[in-house]
């Protein structure tokens, strides 16, 4: 699976490519209806395709004489379901340290330890 994150994660870096899968989920378009919005040589675009394919996110068919290009769900929902893990994990750390936060502040609500002004300490 994590090689398959890797790919996922590599292909959508980059803006274009992005921008591509944004179209995509309106629904297939030709090559030539997605490389029209971008300033980009059609060899560079066709690039961008080839790594969007290499990573499973998008899949291209013939269509008579036309590449017609459609976003693939699977990636994605492979991605989301370990952003959600990860997400559960530091969201639950966070709660953690915020209860630690509150409970020291419980504690000493001045932030001093024994009601004298507080020195700074050296940086280390």
């Amino acid at each position: 699976m994590a090689n398959h994150l890797d790919r996922f994660f590599a292909a959508i870096a980059d803006p274009t490519r992005r921008a591509v899968i944004e179209r995509l989920a309106q629904g297939p378009a030709s090559v030539g209806e997605l490389h029209a919005p971008h300033d980009i040589a059609l060899p560079t675009f066709l690039r961008h395709l080839k790594v969007l394919e290499g990573s499973g996110l998008v899949r291209s068919h013939k269509a008579g004489r036309v590449r017609v290009v459609q976003v693939e769900a699977a990636p994605l929902a492979a991605a989301e379901d370990w952003l959600a893990r990860q997400r559960h994990l530091w969201e639950a750390r966070t709660d953690r340290l915020q209860a630690l936060a509150e409970a020291l502040e419980r504690q000493d609500p001045t932030g001093d330890d024994d009601g004298h002004d507080a020195k700074p300490r050296p940086d280390p």
